[in-house]
């Protein structure tokens, strides 16, 4: 068994695919690809891909992370050329490299994700800057979030590692975030902005890294 791991570039043209409908599409590439692909075992096999913190539908990425499992050896370089010549526009591999097959899975090594996100705004930069460093002073932010299963009650604060101004050219402005992003729980950009006083959904919202555990 062979295992390498990607990161590729999630952009405009495939930002509303599922997630399933994504596992696919590297699944069927593979396929044309000629790369053998490993499968599990039981009655029913499935393809051994697994991605880290699948992103939410309408959001870009240029750090998403995969594991794909292969039955036979094949090289980073191979991989890449032939994959590269299979998948849509707006998937890029950016890298590829081996990762041995008894580490732990790559989702339990997920900490952290960060995000620039684009948000329109009336208010001026020392308000936004207010905003951020109110939030960042708050000890709790107790939080319900509407879900198909029903209403989710949580301390949003506890989702947020950090939050910085990057940019502001009105009536737009570009914040950081980095948020957590592990079993105990994965905070959402769009909440944090609800958070900040923003009543619009983000313009934009892109992700720039995820941060795994390092031991």
């Amino acid at each position: 068994m062979h295992r390498l791991r990607v990161r590729f570039k999630r952009g405009q043209e495939v930002k509303f695919i599922s997630h399933l409908d994504l596992i696919r599409l590297w699944q069927r590439a593979i396929h044309r690809a000629r790369i053998p692909l490993a499968y599990s075992e039981g009655f029913s096999p499935h393809p051994r891909i697994s991605l880290a913190a699948p992103l939410a539908t309408g959001v870009t990425s240029e750090a998403e992370l995969m594991d794909i499992y292969l039955s036979k050896f094949t090289s980073p370089h191979f991989f890449t050329s032939a994959l590269g010549q299979q998948l849509l526009s707006g998937i890029e591999i950016i890298q590829v490299y081996p990762i041995a097959a008894n580490q732990p899975s790559l989702q339990s090594k997920v900490r952290f994700a960060e995000y620039r996100v684009t948000l329109e705004t009336e208010q001026d930069k020392p308000e936004v800057e207010a905003a951020i460093y109110h939030l960042l002073s708050t000890e709790h932010l107790p939080w319900q979030h509407h879900r198909d299963t029903g209403p989710r009650n949580y301390d949003l604060r506890a989702l947020i590692d950090d939050l910085r101004l990057i940019d502001f050219k009105p009536p737009s402005c570009t914040i950081g975030m980095r948020l957590r992003c592990d079993s105990g729980g994965s905070g959402r950009p769009e909440q944090v902005s609800l958070a900040l006083g923003f009543n619009h959904h983000p313009n934009s919202i892109h992700r720039t890294k995820l941060i795994l555990q390092t031991n």
